[in-house]
C-alpha cells in the first residue's frame, strides 16, 4: 500500500491512513458545517430585518436579528479562517508532492 492508500474501518467507508490527512479531513467537515450554519443565521437576519422593515421592528424581531447576526459572527469567523488554514495545508502537500 501507498501512503495515500485508504484504509478500509468496520463501522463506514474507508478512512485515510495518515492520521495528520485524517484530522485535516475532520476540521474540513467541521469549516463545512460552521460556514453553513453561520450564512444560514446571517440569512435569517436579513430575513428578519426585511419583516421587521415592513411591519415594524418590534423587540422580538430586533431580538432575532441581534442574535443571529452574534452567533453567525461567532461561528463563521473562526471557519473561514480554519478553511483557508485546511486549503493552504492542502495546497502545500501538493505542491511538495505529498
Amino acid at each position: 500500500m501507498t501512503a495515500d492508500a485508504t484504509a478500509p474501518d468496520a463501522e463506514g467507508p474507508a478512512r485515510p491512513a495518515d492520521p495528520v490527512r485524517a484530522n485535516r479531513a475532520r476540521v474540513a467537515r467541521l469549516v463545512s458545517i460552521g460556514q453553513r450554519l453561520g450564512y444560514a443565521l446571517f440569512a435569517i437576519a436579513i430575513v428578519a430585518f426585511f419583516v421587521g422593515f415592513a411591519a415594524g421592528f418590534t423587540n422580538t424581531v430586533v431580538l432575532v436579528i441581534e442574535v443571529c447576526l452574534l452567533i453567525g459572527s461567532l461561528v463563521l469567523a473562526p471557519a473561514i479562517v480554519f478553511g483557508y488554514a485546511v486549503k493552504a495545508a492542502e495546497r502545500d502537500d501538493r505542491e511538495h508532492g505529498r
